[in-house]
């Protein structure tokens, strides 16, 4: 298919390069651009001001394989046949479960084209480092498009630790106690120092932070334990969420440090980016693969309100994502976008910004937000949906939802019930309103349906008995 595209098209010139940053578990509010009080981001918030806020970015999945897979190809996690984390959660580890475990891939499918993959054919050099967690060895990066693979394997999260020496197959240790985070930088520093002038480049860089353990930042833990103890002399409430509990305070200073791990890394990433003189012709892209861990049995280590809820579950703050774009002579410093944007739209959208031609075949289900970078309005609504049937840690359970304009609907299969929002009115998702809008409930409850069997969706079925 892709020879049949290159074919079709020509290889035609394409001079952006393009530096992707793709943080673990990051939550909508855990920046200071998009409004947290506790948390450091002096660079990411930079980025920012140069750059175009993208206030409604989701991500296609709860979690983080289907997310990543999304990116990759431009598809959506059910077309993929990726839609819990890599290997998932079986029915039988959970209690109550009403549902066999809905089987997905554990792979990211060879026959899939990537955007590296896609870049690459048309003269691109493409590096990935960090996480990647879309298969084992035989599709890991190199066998997916990209030239260099710097800790990229089968695993979520950092296998030994975040510090030196690790039990990673893709990265060797160098020095005693190394962190993880600094040396993926390093490591992404040196790509950009060895680049050629006349060959552009897709530098990936997919941090292991957030994600748990949740593990100090040595250099960094200080100052937020010291800020935590002025700040707060008592435990934060916390927020019922069916059986989970949910945070509702920003406090956790080992996370905090973890943040700042990312945040320096990323001004180093831009400060190398200035002194080679690359600025001008590279495109940054800034985003998250979940919501931030917010809820779960006991409450997690962020917060994500005024969002509801967090990792794994299909309300805002498991979907909801940060993003921030700066794409020179396209973007208006300090601009911000307020219309919804989903991860599959990367693929186009890089592919425009290429002035490499589209290719709807392999990016199906994304849209170029090239109109929206350059601040114009959108002309439609767009629909966005998400197919999660699994059980998740978070104590989510199988279900999905949909988003037409600011009307949301949420099915839970487990619990048989389905609730609605008006995002406009409620971003919070406090106000069920299932009950007085009958109409527009099972409209979309219809058009969720369609799509699902259009897409050929898995769905849950019951247990025996």
């Amino acid at each position: 298919l892709l020879t049949c595209i290159l074919t079709c098209n020509g290889n035609l010139p394409a001079q952006t390069n393009f530096v992707f940053l793709l943080v673990d578990d990051l939550g909508w509010t855990d920046l200071g651009c998009f409004g947290s009080q506790f948390y450091d981001t002096p660079n990411i918030d930079s980025l920012c001001e140069s750059g175009m806020k993208f206030t409604q970015a989701y991500a296609a999945a709860s979690v983080c394989s289907p997310t990543r897979a999304s990116i990759m190809t431009g598809r959506h996690p059910v077309r993929v046949n990726i839609t819990d984390w890599i290997p998932g959660r079986p029915s039988f580890a959970v209690k109550e479960a009403r549902f066999h475990h809905v089987e997905d891939r554990d792979n990211l499918d060879l026959s899939e084209v990537t955007i590296a993959e896609f870049l690459k054919l048309h003269g691109y050099r493409t590096f990935f480092a960090g996480k990647w967690h879309l298969g084992s060895q035989g599709h890991w990066p190199t066998d997916q498009g990209f030239d260099v693979n710097i800790g990229g394997n089968a695993t979520g999260q950092p296998a030994g630790g975040y510090y030196s020496p690790w039990k990673n197959p893709t990265l060797q240790t160098r020095e005693p106690n190394e962190y993880l985070t600094e040396r993926l930088t390093s490591e992404s520093v040196q790509f950009l120092k060895n680049q050629s002038t006349k060959q552009p480049f897709l530098l990936f860089l997919s941090y292991y932070n957030v994600h748990t353990p949740i593990t100090p930042y040595r250099k960094r833990f200080h100052q937020f334990d010291e800020k935590a103890k002025d700040l707060f002399q008592d435990e934060a409430p916390v927020i019922a969420e069916h059986n989970a509990q949910t945070k509702t305070r920003q406090d956790n200073a080992a996370y905090a440090s973890m943040i700042a791990a990312v945040d320096d890394s990323v001004g180093t990433i831009l400060e190398t980016l200035d002194r080679l003189h690359l600025r001008q012709d590279t495109v940054v892209i800034f985003f998250s693969d979940n919501g931030g861990l917010s809820t779960l049995r006991t409450p997690g280590p962020t917060s994500n309100l005024p969002l509801r809820s967090g990792k794994g579950w299909l309300y805002e703050g498991g979907i909801r994502e940060p993003m921030i774009v700066r794409a020179p002579q396209v973007t208006r410093p300090g601009s911000v976008c307020d219309a919804p944007a989903v991860s599959m739209d990367f693929f186009p959208t890089i592919l425009e910004l290429a002035g490499l031609p589209p290719s709807p075949q392999l990016h199906a289900d994304g849209k170029s937000l090239i109109s929206l970078l350059k601040g114009e309005r959108p002309s439609s609504q767009r629909t966005l949906y998400w197919h999660y049937p699994h059980y998740h840690g978070s104590l989510w359970t199988p279900g999905a939802a949909i988003r037409a304009g600011d009307w949301k609907l949420i099915e839970f299969y487990h619990h048989d019930k389905v609730e609605l929002y008006h995002l406009g009115d409620d971003p919070g998702e406090s106000h069920d309103l299932h009950a007085r809008h009958p109409e527009k409930r099972e409209s979309l409850r219809r058009r969720l349906r369609d799509w699902q069997q259009q897409l050929n969706a898995s769905m849950p079925e019951p247990l025996a008995g």
